[in-house]
């Protein structure tokens, strides 16, 4: 019996003769949004002012939409993911050199080296230490210790490649039109008309299901909550707002009654 064969390729887009590369997330993220993207960009406003995203994380639907969006605001309260978006928007090559470093040096002793190196203050080294550990690590995963440190064991990776230089290049010709900043999601100040996606820390499913250990502050059923509230804020001020969770009573509870509307789709 024959077997079907999918072609997985990097998404181009034909214009003016020439074949232009489509950013895609330069990250892996437990949560990433890349398989569930038609059904997002199904559901977004036909029109917006501006974009914001205040949990940046693996930036999927930001670069899906990109050349949609007029202007942008990026933030997170991962203080090294929003200077890792910060350094491809305004420092790729210098990134991408010390990244080549870390590839030529990686080993089980070196990654736990560079693990370690808590305290750099040079935004292109916490930057390429981010993108080393979150593709050598086991699965991709970022967690951290209430210290907040990064605390994931390496991966069992044979043949490691930190980045695609194409893709980082494009990468940071999107982001040329966002602010990329530290904010808890409350602090941002979309007005009427604007657009904001939340896609926050699930709530779990079980107690195994999920985890939060995204910051050294975990996201509690509280914020889940606190997040449900400012949506309500945002949606009187007429902002256009949408949201993804899991599918929990938690999370049916909070947000079961208009002005909101449910849809499940799989990821």
């Amino acid at each position: 019996m024959d077997i079907p064969i999918i072609l997985l390729v990097m998404s181009t887009t034909f214009r003016n003769g020439n074949y232009i590369l489509e950013p895609v997330p330069f990250l892996k993220w437990a949560g990433g949004k890349r398989s569930s993207l038609p059904e997002l960009v199904a559901r977004i406003p036909a029109k917006f002012t501006r974009y914001f995203e205040p949990f940046a994380g693996g930036g999927a639907l930001f670069f899906e939409i990109w050349e949609r969006v007029k202007a942008a605001l990026l933030s997170d309260t991962n203080f090294e993911l929003v200077v890792t978006y910060n350094v491809v928007k305004k420092n790729p090559e210098r990134l991408m050199a010390l990244l080549d470093e870390h590839a030529k040096r990686h080993s089980k002793d070196y990654y736990y080296r560079i693990r370690e190196q808590h305290d750099l203050q040079d935004p292109i080294k916490i930057a390429a230490r981010f993108i080393y550990l979150n593709k050598t690590c086991y699965n991709g995963l970022y967690r951290v210790n209430k210290q907040g440190h990064f605390n994931v064991s390496i991966g069992s990776y044979v043949n490691t490649t930190l980045y695609d230089r194409e893709n980082i290049l494009v990468c940071s010709k999107a982001l040329q039109v966002a602010r990329i900043e530290v904010r808890d999601f409350d602090t941002i100040t979309p007005e009427a008309g604007d657009f904001v996606y939340c896609d926050p820390p699930y709530h779990p499913a079980s107690q195994t299901a999920s985890f939060t250990g995204y910051t050294k502050a975990d996201f509690s059923e509280e914020d889940h909550t606190r997040l449900r509230d400012f949506a309500l804020r945002l949606t009187k001020k007429g902002v256009l707002v949408m949201a993804s969770n899991s599918d929990t009573p938690l999370v049916r509870k909070l947000y079961g009654a208009p002005p909101f509307k449910i849809e499940v789709v799989q990821e």
